[in-house]
């Protein structure tokens, strides 16, 4: 968990940064699913064939690495907010936060213009509650 903790509106600020984020992580995501089916094809049609490309195959496996590294800048960009990434598709972002003396988390959900919800550590997602107007600080 981190240190951190933030008001709906540091929190509300983060936003734009973090569907940023997330937009590249999606990106990066299909790009990596595609080029792992292309893999896996290629590798399929090799098990019948004598193996003579295996140069290419490094190379393809060496591009789903890259792309995991990628990827990661941009996890670790989200986790540098002090903010918890807990979903890529949809995003699903915690922020932690405090209510009435209790530790809470913030919770927004990708679509959503603003953070209007938040749960117990415990809960989840599922344990969703809409934040009152006096939480709005």
């Amino acid at each position: 968990m981190s240190n951190k903790h933030f008001t709906v509106k540091e929190a509300n600020k983060l936003i734009p940064l973090i569907e940023e984020e997330l937009y590249h992580l999606k990106k990066l995501q299909s790009e990596f699913d595609h080029k792992l089916q292309h893999l896996n094809k290629v590798k399929l049609q090799m098990k019948e064939q004598v193996q003579t490309e295996v140069s290419s195959l490094f190379l393809m496996e060496s591009e789903l690495e890259f792309l995991e590294i990628q990827a990661q800048i941009h996890v670790t960009n989200i986790k540098n907010t002090g903010a918890l990434l807990k979903g890529i598709d949809p995003g699903l972002v915690d922020f932690p936060s405090i209510k009435n003396n209790e530790s809470i988390l913030l919770c927004w959900k990708e679509g959503e213009s603003e953070i209007s919800y938040y749960h117990s550590e415990t809960e989840g997602f599922a344990g969703r509650k809409p934040l009152s107007d006096d939480d709005e600080s």
